[in-house]
């Protein structure tokens, strides 16, 4: 079949207000972004004609500046989910412009199946290759590209020669069914592959092929510095430990890492640790640093959903793909994260938190319980069902006037029940086998700044301490409050609550 190509305005022209857009891409990897950049300027002169127009926006993940950020800043976002990282439109949620749904990223493809979210008018589909018969390539990320081409109406591709046609080797492309039809996932091992290289779609769908030369908008991240590098040695010597003493397979466990700085830290550990044999991931992203890994030998295998890599470093891959070809999968996000899978595979799972309170309750999402900074993103379909459930962050932020550690989490992502270590730089608190008040000690002990075991103490000093769970209701979300009144969660006063 020959296909249509048009321009990126042309094919925003196709979009109208109140449709729902379903955008491949996880991460900015992968993501659509020349539509969307002529979709804001759709928006901005409806608007300035006083008309409305406003889309819902279903992705994978979080995308670049020129999807979340354009349209946010243009109005014309008027529902999304699940994860994003853009500061503009971090700014449109919190301040109630947009209606944002934050769901588990292993939920989000199912979800628009089982028609929660509404129809799918257009798929917009970043690609590094087009058949005419209907095979779609995609580039630098799986996302829920297979799920919204199956279900929009119309389909744009955006074929994009910043990729590599050499890409078309990487995915893995696999939808399980639905209930009550669905079997088990056939994974067992991280490097297994279960299903085909593309997304086969009816041509007939595809309206529009607009052609671009757009690198994808990667993220860099802070280099290493002492306070990571010493909770990334933490993480190392806890699961170092943990093998020793036989709670970890000699042969180790596939591994999930986040995003971020942490988390390279943590990675970075992992690959000098010499005691660790090299390991598996199984996990979201692949940043540089599993890259790295993979070269000197360390990380024999990642199975992921995106490349969330610099685009030298993408360009790297690309051209040596003979070395990654067999080292590396991108599959859709549902299989990704797939709690069966995560479960089966055994993979321990390393999550940043924002806060941790003294039992082991852990906010990922919420800057003073109200604020939304990212989204749960996969943390929860990974903790919840990780064979060892691990948190990191800094003990403090903000010089010192926020603890990262609190008596009651102002919000709640992860609870106590999934929730197995904390390891900050100060320490690590496993929380396995212990009953809340044991956990409560560990924590102030292992993982609270000096500046705030003190003051923690002294919270639980005004509970009943029998209780299981002991808490002060009134005070337990006084450092917040006081953080809120003066600053500085130093400055609490726990007299006020006797």
């Amino acid at each position: 079949m020959a296909f249509n190509y048009i321009t990126a305005a042309e094919a925003a022209s196709l979009i109208k207000h109140g449709y729902n857009i379903g955008l491949s891409g996880f991460t900015p990897a992968g993501t659509a972004k020349a539509v969307t950049a002529e979709l804001a300027k759709i928006a901005e002169a409806e608007h300035a004609k006083g008309n409305p127009f406003q889309v819902g926006v279903f992705t994978g993940a979080s995308t670049g500046d020129s999807c979340d950020g354009v349209l946010s800043r243009a109005k014309a976002i008027r529902y999304r989910a699940p994860y994003t990282t853009n500061a503009d439109f971090r700014k449109a949620v919190n301040s109630g412009q947009i209606a944002y749904n934050d769901i588990h990223l292993s939920q989000m493809a199912q979800e628009v199946r089982y028609g929660f979210m509404g129809k799918v008018n257009v798929a917009i589909i970043e690609a590094c290759e087009l058949t005419p018969d209907g095979k779609i390539y995609l580039t630098a990320a799986g996302g829920i590209a297979p799920t919204i081409c199956r279900l929009a109406d119309q389909i744009i591709i955006e074929l994009n020669s910043a990729h590599s046609k050499k890409a078309m080797g990487l995915h893995d492309v696999y939808e399980p069914l639905d209930p009550p039809c669905r079997r088990e996932i056939p994974i067992y091992k991280p490097n297994d592959r279960i299903g085909k290289p593309y997304i086969q779609v009816d041509p007939k769908k595809i309206v529009g092929v607009v052609e671009t030369n757009w690198p994808d908008e990667a993220r860099s991240f802070a280099a290493s510095e002492p306070l990571t590098d010493k909770i990334g040695q933490n993480v190392a010597d806890f699961l170092a430990a943990d093998m020793k003493r036989g709670i970890i397979p000699p042969t180790f466990l596939p591994l999930q890492s986040g995003v971020g700085n942490i988390a390279n830290a943590v990675l970075g550990a992992l690959g000098r640790d010499k005691t660790i044999p090299p390991f598996e991931m199984y996990t979201e992203v692949i940043q540089n640093s599993v890259i790295d890994l993979i070269r000197e030998g360390r990380i024999k295998f990642g199975s992921a959903c995106s490349l969330t890599v610099t685009n030298d470093c993408l360009q790297d891959i690309y051209d040596n793909m003979e070395f990654f070809k067999d080292k590396l999968v991108l599959r859709p996000s549902e299989i990704s994260n797939s709690p069966e899978i995560i479960r089966r595979l055994g993979v321990i799972s390393i999550n940043t938190a924002i806060e941790a309170d003294l039992y082991g309750n852990v906010n990922s999402t919420h800057i003073g319980g109200t604020k939304m900074m990212n989204g749960i993103g996969g943390s929860g379909d990974f903790t919840r069902n990780a064979y060892i459930s691990i948190f990191t962050c800094p003990s403090v932020a903000k010089d010192g006037k926020i603890s990262s550690i609190v008596p009651m989490v102002s919000h709640l992502d992860h609870n106590e029940h999934s929730v197995n270590v904390i390891i900050t730089e100060q320490g690590v608190a496993d929380l396995r086998g212990k009953s809340p008040k044991e956990r409560a000690k560990l924590i102030i002990e292992n993982c609270v700044h000096p500046d705030y075991k003190g003051i923690l103490s002294d919270y639980l000093k005004l509970t009943d301490g029998k209780s299981q769970t002991p808490h002060a209701i009134q005070a337990s979300l006084g450092m917040h409050a006081e953080l809120s009144e003066s600053g500085d969660m130093r400055n609490v006063n726990w007299e006020k609550y006797k």
